[in-house]
């Protein structure tokens, strides 16, 4: 038996831009192409990174470095499903899949143009640790709330 409020568990490439309530468009510039003509994964990490401390400053009202407790990334990963081309529109969702004590696990859609499907998936993990011993802390409550807010 699940729990109600635990989001599904979706396929990858059976996710869809609605499940992400959190949604921001990025534009690709020519110096986030690779070699290969396509969007470099480097260049989607730091999409995912930006997105997630926006979402967290947007929701503690101050940058991230000024909470109570430091988020640490402890497990990311990404699932690439097509090219990312410099002539896409692209648009990342953001969802919260687990709010634990200490802990948030975030899945990132990519989406380009007017795709209802992800062209890339991609999880992030932050755990609360105190800022002095780095020990796991609470999750401060305004981002505990976000997070909650978009699950």
């Amino acid at each position: 038996m699940t729990d109600a409020t635990e989001p599904v568990e979706v396929a990858p490439r059976d996710l869809r831009i609605d499940l992400f309530p959190h949604q921001r468009d990025y534009a690709i510039r020519w110096a986030d192409i690779d070699r290969y003509g396509h969007l470099n994964n480097a260049v989607q990490y730091l999409m995912m990174d930006t997105l997630i401390n926006d979402f967290v400053a947007d929701a503690a009202g101050m940058p991230p470095h000024h909470l109570p407790a430091v988020g640490l990334v402890v497990e990311t990963g990404c699932l690439y499903l097509q090219e990312i081309l410099p002539t896409h529109q692209l648009r990342l969702g953001l969802r919260c899949l687990k709010v634990g004590s200490s802990s948030i696990r975030y899945q990132v859609g990519f989406f380009v143009d007017t795709s209802e499907s992800p062209a890339a998936v991609a999880k992030f993990s932050v755990v609360y640790a105190d800022l002095e011993t780095r020990r796991p802390s609470s999750i401060p409550e305004a981002v505990r709330a976000a997070a909650e807010a978009i699950r």
